[in-house]
């Protein structure tokens, strides 16, 4: 079996490159760094077998290592599980966030961190110099502290840490390769997920929640934008900086290009609109279930008529062992039908 170890950025490469153009300083290194790999760490799994156990391989604990503005990993250890608050900020706040993802695939879920066998939660914060961007790269999180103008730290969202902490479940569930509809797919998970934690933190629900993801990272030259909007994508912004928010709301609208590994970031909108509408039926936390409940059988190269038939019977297993709501088979293909999926 071939893992698919995703190097999933937060800023998608084309509000990147957008920035570049714009002539924002330091924009064209967090464009080149956001896609570069890191090299595979001595510790990291070996193989499909070890990749695949569910043979506990840590404690579910916290460690966040502080970069010190190098362009490296676990530099110098900021706070680990059980230690008290450190002056640093950006640090409690990585501390805080990845427990509150912790807690809720424990207590909503029922899922033992990351990948179900009690995974460590490794979190670098201060990564390089005005790095605009946040990431999963296979085993640990990494978040650059912005550049204090158009973006500011990217840990002190819980939608990021949420977003990319959710690519590492895909990652053990689904494998889901992150190309095309496999990789928007890949996204889509992430924004479900980021979502609906972040409901679940602040006592929101699908009415009263903004359905904005990365707002919160806006800095001051950008406040009042977004990177997306699940509610109404392709509205997230539109200005000089960033350019326009290129995320289509429906399958008549797919994006056939090359970029952004061909629209992951880009078409993962027609999803997530489905999801929003879902949860405007069903309740946030019932289509997260759902939706939770597909990733699980889902596969590496799965594509959106795959998912939508996936999460559809997902629904009405659910629904038969008195999980879901008996009609919810019926809103969620309402809501896929809404986007135009199936195709």
């Amino acid at each position: 079996m071939n893992i698919h170890r995703c190097h999933c950025a937060f800023i998608p490469p084309h509000v990147q490159e957008n920035l570049a153009r714009a002539g924002v300083e330091g924009a064209a290194v967090s464009a080149q760094v956001s896609r570069i790999p890191r090299k595979n760490r001595a510790n990291r799994v070996k193989d499909a077998e070890e990749f695949m156990s569910l043979a506990p391989v840590g404690t579910s604990s916290r460690e966040v290592y502080d970069s010190q503005n190098e362009w490296r990993q676990r530099v110098k250890m900021a706070r680990e599980e059980g230690d008290s608050t450190t002056d640093d900020k950006d640090a409690n706040n990585a501390y805080d966030y990845a427990g509150m993802v912790r807690d809720y695939y424990k207590e909503v879920l029922k899922r033992n961190s990351i990948d179900n066998a009690n995974m460590n939660l490794i979190l670098n914060v201060h990564y390089g110099e005005n790095f605009n961007n946040a990431f999963w790269d296979g085993d640990e999180m990494t978040f650059g502290d912005g550049d204090g103008r158009k973006f500011v730290s990217l840990s002190r969202s819980l939608d990021v840490v949420g977003h990319e902490l959710a690519h590492g479940v895909t990652q053990w569930e689904a494998n889901l390769i992150y190309e095309g509809q496999c990789g928007a797919l890949n996204e889509h998970f992430s924004d479900v997920f980021g979502s609906a934690i972040t409901q679940y933190a602040e006592g929101q629900t699908a009415e009263t929640a903004d359905w904005l993801i990365g707002d919160e990272i806006m800095g001051p030259e950008l406040r009042g934008e977004a990177l997306r909007s699940m509610k109404d994508p392709g509205s997230a912004y539109n200005n000089r900086i960033m350019g326009k928010d290129p995320q289509p709301a429906h399958m008549r609208d797919y994006y056939t290009g090359s970029a952004d590994n061909h629209g992951v970031h880009i078409n993962s909108g027609i999803l997530n609109k489905a999801f929003y509408l879902a949860a405007m039926e069903v309740g946030t936390d019932m289509a997260a279930l759902i939706w939770y409940a597909a990733l699980q059988k889902l596969w590496p190269t799965a594509n959106f008529n795959d998912a939508v038939l996936i999460i559809s019977e997902s629904a009405r297993l659910l629904a038969i062992d008195g999980k879901a709501p008996a009609d919810s088979p019926q809103k969620i293909r309402a809501a896929f039908k809404e986007v135009g999926l199936p195709t």
